[in-house]
């Protein structure tokens, strides 16, 4: 077991927070899971779900520190955040309006536990790879769009080991520009230290969720869905002022 700073090994109180760190886990998706099970209507479950997750970082010790929760709009938006953690999607469904629905990727599908608790509580779930898949997910989330709801969104679709924010897939801006829905960008940060890519053990980090003014998708400016997905990148890079990984040289500019 390596440690955060890199050392040979974790300290005996690190190892304890990992143990109880993935017991509170489990027993918060437990309770989530039969709630889900037996709790009728989507709306209640939402709210259930959205509690469970909440607790997992309560009782782990790390409530995340929030801002920017006058910037969300009233009515339907489309939030947009960056993808460090394992634990981002847990963050912003303990966090956000329960009025949130998730879209995740495909792949989330071949877990069972994971897929029926994430369905159940109201989660989307778009194809990456088989283009079929995607054109035909991607036209159902512009037709939800158009008939109104929140979603959510990580758009880089993966996240990874280093520090830096990667190319934004376009299906929440398309969903955005034919819906006419203002777009959210959020910034989390902490949750990479938290627990990153290739490590399945949990470091009492607190994250950081910072909730950007929102984007009129009416402004001319952003009627092109590239141009959308591009300023809400530079917002959230600002930030977190970490490195922008799409810049020519970079060895994932060309990734996707």
């Amino acid at each position: 077991m390596t440690d955060r700073r890199g050392g040979k090994g974790a300290s005996f109180p690190e190892t304890l927070y990992g143990f109880y760190g993935w017991a509170v886990f489990t027993l918060c998706v437990l309770v989530a899971l039969v709630a889900v099970l037996i709790v009728p209507g989507e709306r209640r479950r939402h709210r259930f779900a959205a509690g469970a997750a909440r607790a997992i970082f309560i009782l782990g010790g790390v409530s995340p520190r929030i801002s920017g929760y006058e910037n969300l709009p009233a009515g339907d938006a489309i939030v947009v955040a960056n993808h460090a953690s394992y634990v981002d999607g847990l963050l912003l469904k303990g966090y956000l309006p329960y009025r949130f629905s998730f879209v995740i990727k495909g792949e989330m599908r071949d877990i069972p536990v994971a897929h029926f608790l994430l369905r159940r509580s109201g989660s989307e779930f778009v194809e990456r790879k088989e283009a079929a898949g995607i054109s035909r997910d991607a036209r159902r989330i512009v037709k939800g769009a158009k008939l109104g709801g929140s979603l959510a969104f990580f758009p880089e679709g993966t996240f990874r080991a280093e520090p830096g924010v990667g190319r934004f897939r376009a299906g929440a801006f398309v969903a955005a520009v034919k819906g006419r829905i203002p777009v959210v960008p959020v910034a989390i940060s902490n949750t990479r230290a938290m627990m990153p890519a290739g490590r399945n053990w949990p470091w009492p980090v607190r994250p950081r969720i910072e909730i950007l003014p929102p984007i009129p998708v009416d402004d001319p400016a952003y009627e092109d869905h590239r141009e959308l997905a591009e300023r809400c990148r530079q917002r959230i890079i600002a930030v977190l002022g970490e490195p922008d990984l799409c810049k020519v040289g970079n060895p994932d500019f060309n990734e996707h």
